[in-house]
C-alpha cells in the first residue's frame, strides 16, 4: 500500500534552483510515494524578507491549508552542512509551520553538483562537440571546490569556446544555464557519491519510511 499523496511547499534560495522541486518529487515518486510541491516565487512577493522563516510564514499563508512537507534548499558554504541544517529547523520551529522537513544542502553550493557532467555542460554552453579542457573536478573532489559557482561559470565559457560579443552573452546566461543542469541532472550518475546527496536521499528514505503502515499487511 502506498502512503497518501503528500502536499509541501518549496523554498529556495533563487528562481534558477527551482529544479530541485522537481527532483525531490521525483525522489519521493520513486519510492511510491506521490508528492506535490507549491512553488511560490518569492522574488516577486512584495514585503517577503529573504530569510527562511519569512519565506516559510509567507508561503503558508498563500497556500493557505495544512500541508505536510516543507522542502527547504540552502546552500552550505562556508557555514557547513550541519549549522545550515540547525538554521533551517530554527527556521521551521520560529516560523510556527507545523509540517515535516526536507532539508537540501549542497556542500558548498548548489554548482558543485553541477561540476559532475562533463557532456551536459557542453550541451547546454551550445557547443556539444567541443574538445576544449575544462577544469572539472573529479567527484570526490566537488565538494571541496572553494567556489563552484566561478568555476562552473568559467567551464560553460570554455564549453562554449565563445569570444567577444558571443562569450559576453553566454556570460550573462548564467543562470538560465545553471537551471538546465539541474533539470538535466542524473539523480542516478556521480551525484550519489558526495556526501550532501546522501543526506539528502537519507532524509527522504526517513520521512517516507515514516508514512508507511505498521503492519506490512495493511
Amino acid at each position: 500500500m502506498n502512503p497518501a499523496p503528500l502536499s509541501g511547499l518549496y523554498v529556495c534560495e533563487g528562481s534558477s534552483d527551482v529544479p530541485l522541486a522537481d527532483i525531490v518529487e521525483f525522489l519521493y515518486a520513486e519510492r511510491g510515494c506521490a508528492l506535490r510541491l507549491s512553488r511560490p516565487n518569492f522574488e516577486a512577493l512584495r514585503g517577503v524578507r529573504r530569510d527562511v522563516k519569512s519565506k516559510l510564514v509567507a508561503g503558508a499563508r498563500l497556500i493557505d491549508e495544512p500541508f505536510n512537507l516543507a522542502v527547504v534548499h540552502r546552500d552550505a558554504d562556508r557555514a557547513g552542512w550541519q549549522e545550515r541544517r540547525d538554521e533551517i529547523e530554527s527556521a521551521l520551529t520560529a516560523s510556527g509551520v507545523v509540517c515535516d522537513l526536507i532539508p537540501v544542502i549542497p556542500i558548498t553550493m548548489t554548482e558543485a553538483w553541477l561540476l559532475l557532467d562533463e557532456q551536459e555542460i557542453r550541451e547546454v554552453a551550445g557547443n556539444p562537440n567541443g574538445r576544449e579542457v575544462l577544469s572539472l573536478p573529479k567527484t570526490h573532489e566537488a565538494e571541496r571546490v572553494a567556489d563552484p559557482k566561478a568555476l562552473l561559470r568559467e567551464c560553460l565559457l570554455q564549453a562554449a569556446s565563445a569570444r567577444g560579443r558571443r562569450r559576453q552573452t553566454v556570460a550573462s546566461r548564467f543562470s538560465q544555464h545553471r537551471a538546465q543542469l539541474l533539470q538535466r541532472l542524473d539523480i542516478n550518475g556521480p551525484v550519489t557519491q558526495l556526501t550532501s546527496w546522501k543526506m539528502l536521499i537519507a532524509d527522504i528514505d526517513r520521512c517516507v519510511e515514516s508514512l508507511r503502515p505498521d503492519d506490512p499487511a495493511a
